[in-house]
């Protein structure tokens, strides 16, 4: 029984890897076989190795949020989306790295950044973090500025959604993207506490990937 009188959060802790593997080298993430003890009992898992990703709520004036459609070939589908991609990027800040993709992918700049929320995508499989940035006072990139875009993400859609309708179409299961529900459902809670549950663009991510590396006992 734990303590209930103890704060609600997450304890980052790795256990003693006695043995790990790259079982798969991937075109962008690995998979790596890990042998821990637990509580006395010797456990194997495979994990994907993830660099970890960010996300952007992008919203204007009117509490609008600009959504990107594009297809997703492992689940077959065009999904709704926010403007997100993977830290990929030797030493880039997550910031940084945030500000970046609503450039390429939504061709805009944002005065204003804080910290939405932070999550865990499948930790029973993968080690990927997500940070969820909310961006405000919006700003087009002029067209001959504009992120040459390729792939996928050649054939992205637009559109501008008021938060509540978001969440209405979250609640009647018409939207499946995970990190859109979590944003849109964070941000409708943190507008309804005023903002102020919003943290600074800089704040401390030790969850991701990168900044646990050295916790791993072999």
């Amino acid at each position: 029984m734990s303590d209930e009188a103890a704060p609600l959060r997450d304890e980052l802790l790795i256990r003693s890897v006695t043995s790990s593997e790259v079982v798969f080298e991937g075109a962008v993430w690995d998979v790596r076989r890990d042998i821990f003890e637990l509580e006395g009992e010797t456990l194997v898992r495979e994990v994907v190795d993830h660099p970890g990703a960010v996300a952007v709520l992008a919203l204007d004036d009117e509490d609008r949020a600009l959504l990107i459609r594009q297809y997703r070939h492992p689940v077959g589908a065009h999904e709704w989306e926010i403007p997100a991609g993977l830290l990929d990027v030797e030493g880039e800040d997550p910031l940084v790295g945030a500000q970046r993709e609503l450039l390429e992918e939504a061709d805009l700049t944002a005065d204003d950044w804080w910290v939405l929320t932070d999550y865990f995508t499948s930790p029973g499989g993968m080690n990927e973090a997500i940070r969820i940035y909310l961006a405000r006072g919006l700003h087009p990139v002029p067209e001959a500025e504009r992120h040459e875009r390729d792939g996928e993400e050649a054939h992205i859609e637009y559109r501008r959604v008021p938060l509540d309708e978001i969440a209405a179409a979250v609640l009647a299961g018409d939207l499946h993207n995970s990190t859109l529900i979590i944003a849109a459902l964070a941000a409708r809670a943190a507008r309804e506490g005023e903002w102020v549950s919003l943290r600074p663009s800089d704040s401390a991510w030790p969850e991701h990937p990168a900044h646990r590396a050295g916790h791993t006992t072999r």
